[in-house]
């Protein structure tokens, strides 16, 4: 089970990610052929469930993308399902001190690394019968977010755990824990300075940092500065602001006629 995350880190690129929180397969297999390197579903803020999880990615199979999950909290249970249901990496919410990078690892990883639990339903389909197991440890990717003074603070900590491929930064909730407006491309010179240590401190111990952008503007900007996994919104907001996009134009050029 080759994941093509790591492929594109070790070229040295950036990964360009999608993230779905709308629950249709359709949706996530229109995603899958526009060229991202990976799509993430999102079960923490997205309309996502286990089942549309499970739909996201039976109907991204067969395209280049690499299916990953943003899980709604660093729990054994859904972290281990979604691992089992195909997920080759996990994004995991609020990760503020060492030990619980330490748990989120152990969740994600089979003994005698960590304490996922045997039961591949799906993701055995990945690969030969057994050999799902061989390999999972070294192929899926565990993500925190760091997305709290308190994470930041503990920064150096963190990424020293090991068994984390990087670390995911959510800029709004960055923002309000140091008495900020919420929102995603921040501008800052407090934060700016945050994420250009943590780009350094990532690139120290060979791991990789990523962020969430509003488009295409905010992650050419982030890709500029170092981080090397950007998500550029989600389905619905790139399909509001298309659509806001197309009737603009169209109320602008049929002369008051619309």
């Amino acid at each position: 089970m080759a994941n093509n995350v790591k492929k594109v880190w070790a070229s040295g690129k950036a990964v360009v990610n999608a993230w779905l929180a709308i629950p249709s397969g359709f949706s996530a297999e229109v995603i899958a052929q526009c060229g991202f390197d990976s799509v993430t579903v999102d079960m923490q803020h997205g309309v996502q469930d286990y089942q549309s999880m499970v739909q996201c990615f039976q109907a991204m199979n067969g395209h280049p993308v690499t299916p990953m999950v943003r899980v709604p909290w660093n729990e054994p249970g859904i972290i281990g399902k979604v691992l089992d249901g195909g997920a080759y990496g996990v994004i995991c919410p609020m990760i503020n001190t060492k030990a619980e990078a330490e748990n989120f690892v152990a969740y994600c990883k089979y003994p005698p690394r960590g304490t996922r639990s045997n039961g591949p339903i799906r993701s055995g389909m990945y690969g030969s019968a057994g050999a799902y197991q061989e390999t999972a440890n070294a192929e899926t990717l565990c993500i925190p977010m760091m997305e709290t003074k308190t994470a930041v603070e503990n920064m150096e900590s963190i990424l020293d755990v090991d068994g984390i491929a990087g670390v995911y930064v959510g800029p709004s909730d960055l923002g309000l824990s140091y008495g900020l407006v919420p929102k995603l491309d921040r501008e800052e010179p407090e934060i700016l300075k945050i994420y250009e240590k943590l780009v350094k401190e990532c690139g120290k111990r060979g791991i990789y940092p990523g962020i969430h952008c509003s488009g295409a503007v905010g992650a050419t900007r982030a890709i500029n500065m170092g981080f090397k996994l950007v998500t550029l919104s989600n389905e619905s907001g790139l399909m509001a602001t298309y659509a806001k996009m197309q009737i603009a134009q169209t109320r602008k050029d049929s002369n008051g006629k619309a």
